[in-house]
């Protein structure tokens, strides 16, 4: 853990909480580019984290971050992206997150792989969450206005991290306290619009219920007329 340690622990600590935030909303995005910056030289990754820097793993993930790049801007598909890396991105985060200090570094490696994990779920959370209830708009221009702005934010928050750990602590507070306010919105709307859709269904069911004895009344009044003309 000593070499990780030279960089600064608070440092550090800013780039778990960051891999691990950033994660749950452009996974392929944070590999990417944390995995250039350092093959490029433009910042020393941990020992943990230099796999990352590998011709594989960056082609890889270029080709992925390309794909969640379209994905991400269609309408219900971005829902379907997300309903699927809710089983990566959260175990993707805290791995992130661990090898910021090392994979056998102990307890500290265990605690930033929970950080990272939990900052991964809740970003990832208010992200399909509030991304689900922008789909039952018509218009596709909030989609993808709030595609883009997840996509700028990713390199910014992994910035910000790095140059300015503590400007960096301030916004992951702001962030989170964000997050958990549109969790508990669009919960009440996405309720709310699923209330509304099976109240529709049912009203629409007994509706019919009460026009079949008519149409049967209709049938045997007919039945009657026919037979009387006879």
């Amino acid at each position: 853990m000593g070499s990780e340690l030279n960089l600064g622990t608070t440092e550090l600590l800013a780039l778990a909480a960051a891999l691990g935030w950033a994660s749950g909303m452009r996974l392929y995005a944070v590999v990417f580019l944390t995995g250039l910056a350092g093959h490029l030289g433009w910042v020393p990754l941990p020992s943990g984290l230099q796999m990352l820097e590998q011709p594989a793993v960056l082609w890889a993930s270029g080709i992925m971050l390309a794909v969640e790049f379209l994905a991400d801007k269609i309408p219900v598909v971005d829902s379907m992206w997300d309903a699927v890396h809710t089983f990566i991105r959260v175990p993707a985060g805290a791995a992130l997150a661990a090898g910021v200090f090392g994979f056998d570094s102990g307890q500290i490696a265990l605690l930033a792989a929970l950080m990272g994990g939990t900052l991964a779920a809740t970003s990832h959370a208010a992200k399909a969450s509030t991304r689900a209830a922008v789909n039952t708009s018509p218009e596709p221009f909030s989609n993808i206005g709030l595609s883009l702005l997840g996509d700028a934010a990713v390199p910014t928050l992994l910035w910000l991290a790095w140059e300015y750990p503590l400007w960096f602590a301030v916004a992951l507070g702001v962030g989170a306290i964000v997050s958990i306010v549109l969790l508990v919105l669009t919960f009440k709307f996405l309720r709310a619009l699923l209330r509304r859709l099976f109240g529709r269904r049912a009203a629409t069911a007994d509706a019919a219920d009460m026009q079949l004895p008519a149409r049967g009344r209709l049938t045997n009044e007919t039945r009657a007329d026919r037979a009387a003309e006879v």
